[in-house]
Order: C-alpha cells, then sequence, then structure tokens
C-alpha cells in the first residue's frame, strides 16, 4: 500500500515529488514503497535514495494519539499513465488534507464484451483496514459490490466510471460532449467537412458523450452526419487501427478523424503509417485525454485534455465532505476539457482521405 502522510505536522514531500527527484513515474514510486518485486534493482536504488533523501514518512503519522483517517483508492491497474494521473492527484489531494491514502490494484476478471470490474473478497479488506472511504477509478462496480458498500455504510466516489452509476452513486468525471464539440469544431474550422469518430465500447457514458458532441457540431456547421463514418472499438489500439482501415476503404474516406481516446490514436497512427499515408498531411487526427503518449507521437498529437489529476482530487475532496456526513448537492461533477493543439491536424491536402 502507499500512504500519504499527515499535513497536520510539517509537511513532507509527496509521493508525485519522490517520483520527479528519482526521476520515475509515480506508480513505480509507489511499487518500490510497496515493496513490490516487479522494479529492476537500479530504479529501486533511485526511488529509495529519493525516499530518504527527502525525508518521506512511510508508517502513519499520529496527532494527539489519534491516526489520521484512512481512505483507500482501488484503481484498476498501476500501469498506466491515466492511472498515474489519477493517483497523482488523489495523493496530493491526500497530503493536504491530512488523510492517510491506501492505493491498490483491483483484481479483476474479464466478462465477454464487458468491463472488467474488482473481484467481491477486496472489499472485506475495507473492514480490516478500517478505511473511512474510497476512491474508485475502475469500469464499474456489481450489483452486489454496490448493495456490500451500503450495508457497510462506507461513502464512496467513482472517478471516471465507464458506465452509468445507480441512482444516488456520487461521481466525478470529464465534460465529454463539450470535448467532442470541441474537438469537431477544430477540424471542421480547418476546412474538413469528411470527419470520422473512432470511439470507444457503445453504451458506454464517454463514448456516447462525445459522439454527441461530435455529431452536435457538425450539424450547428450544417456538415451532413454519416453514420458509415462513426466507428467503436475496445480502448486498444490493434482495434483502433482496424476501425481506420474500414474507414479509409469506404468509397469516400474520411479526411480527418476524432479518436476519442489517445491510446487508440497509437493504433491510427499505425494503420495510417501501413497504407503509406502521412498524418496530417493525409489525415488529420485529434485524440482524447492528453496522456505523455500524445506528446510522444510523431507527429506530436492535437486532443482534448481530460484533467484526471483534478478529477481525482475533486473526488478525494467530496469523499472527505462525505466522510463528516454532508451530502454532495449533486451526485455528479463534471470538469471541463480543453484542447491542446499540436502537429497532428491540417487544412485537408489534394490526398487527403487516402484516395488520391
Amino acid at each position: 500500500m502507499v500512504r500519504a502522510g499527515s499535513a497536520n505536522v510539517t509537511a513532507g514531500p509527496t509521493l508525485a515529488v519522490v517520483a520527479r527527484e528519482a526521476g520515475v513515474s509515480v506508480p513505480t514510486a509507489s511499487k518500490v514503497v510497496n515493496g513490490r518485486e516487479d522494479v529492476a534493482p537500479e530504479t529501486r536504488r533511485r526511488v529509495t535514495e529519493a525516499l530518504d533523501r527527502l525525508g518521506y514518512i512511510r508508517r502513519p503519522r499520529f496527532d494527539g494519539g489519534r491516526a489520521p483517517r484512512l481512505v483507500d483508492l482501488v484503481v484498476h491497474s498501476l500501469e498506466t499513465s491515466g492511472s498515474g494521473a489519477v493517483l497523482h492527484g488523489a495523493e496530493e489531494a491526500a497530503h493536504d488534507a491530512g488523510l492517510e491514502l491506501v492505493v491498490s490494484a483491483a483484481l479483476t476478471r474479464s466478462r465477454a464484451e464487458r468491463p472488467e470490474r474488482p473481484e467481491r473478497g477486496w472489499l472485506d479488506k475495507l473492514v480490516l483496514r478500517g478505511s473511512s472511504g474510497v476512491l474508485f477509478h475502475l469500469a464499474e462496480l456489481s450489483e452486489p459490490q454496490y448493495a456490500w458498500l451500503a450495508q457497510h455504510r462506507i461513502p464512496f466516489v467513482m472517478i471516471d466510471p465507464v458506465l452509468e452509476p445507480p441512482a444516488g452513486v456520487v461521481s466525478v468525471g470529464a465534460a465529454n460532449w463539450r470535448g467532442g464539440v470541441t474537438a469537431t469544431e477544430h477540424l471542421l474550422a480547418l476546412g474538413h467537412e469528411r470527419i470520422a469518430v473512432v470511439a470507444g465500447q457503445r453504451h458506454t457514458l464517454c463514448a456516447d458523450a462525445r459522439i454527441a458532441g461530435y455529431r452536435s457540431a457538425l450539424a450547428a456547421a450544417g456538415v451532413r452526419h454519416r453514420p458509415e463514418y462513426v466507428r467503436h472499438a475496445d480502448s486498444g489500439r490493434d482495434a483502433a487501427g482496424r476501425r481506420l482501415c474500414e474507414l479509409l476503404d469506404l468509397p469516400e474516406p474520411p479526411t480527418a478523424v476524432f479518436v476519442c481516446a489517445d491510446r487508440m490514436a497509437l493504433g491510427v497512427y499505425e494503420a495510417l503509417a501501413a497504407r503509406g499515408l502521412r498524418v496530417p498531411d493525409d489525415m488529420s487526427v485529434v485524440g482524447y485525454d492528453d496522456l505523455p503518449e500524445a506528446r510522444w507521437l510523431t507527429p506530436a498529437l492535437t486532443t482534448v485534455r481530460q484533467p484526471l489529476s483534478e478529477m481525482a482530487a475533486t473526488s478525494l475532496r467530496l469523499l472527505l465532505r462525505m466522510m463528516d456526513g454532508h451530502r454532495p448537492e449533486s451526485t455528479r461533477t463534471e470538469l471541463s476539457t480543453r484542447l491542446v493543439e499540436r502537429a497532428s491536424t491540417a487544412p485537408p491536402g489534394p490526398g487527403a482521405g487516402g484516395h488520391g
């Protein structure tokens, strides 16, 4: 587990500060603090030295004989940059609030055409740990798990849930509809009208909202919506690449594509390169999330920034109020998105769309 020390005494460094000092990601620093085995010896040495040098507190700190309250953050994985951003935001907010934060990756099982959800046994550990509340950054929880949390009166907040939570469940997400509008308006302003969208799985909160924003922007501009330009895939790069190839094989392929996740945009780039097409000369591409990968692509990816760290920090502050007996005025909080322009979009050229 990772515990953020209490802020009621002299403030010490956060895990994010330690990670920067050691030149590693926050999830990697988390693994070292947790004693995980899957860390290279040299990396472990750098992190350990940074922990000692900065005075990071790994054990709970006590004030007036009372231990700070404990909050759990459960993520689907500690391996992704998205989870790293969530961990960063939650850890900073916990530190500021004087809370102890336990971070864990939920054990999951895959179901055909269903998002992954944590195994039931994990929830029993909440009681044993004495957790005062939980932040979940997961696709979904099952009905029995929601019922278990209600039965044990453990307050919790969902961070960016994939599926619509049950009525009354508090969640924090991004303004996905507005993000879809912004991405599409950017492409329209460049002169594109044949704009496709490659979204995540059907009937998920983010995919549905981003597609709705895409359609709304087209309608506002008087551009005809083409149903064949809307494609769905899972969040992996391979599936996104296949959907892009389907679009390229249309009689009138698009000249631009809005890809509803940066990870999926990696697959789109690969599929275009395999066809001998260039970004943005032959196809403009806009992503969504603004993960570090967006800056590493060549050309760097224009994308809609989703404020994952801020979403996690907002979730923790809401949870803190719920732990104190206050109910949020609204069960859904949405934070604003913004377009980050880089080098992957341009006006349509003479060979745009792949049919010269």
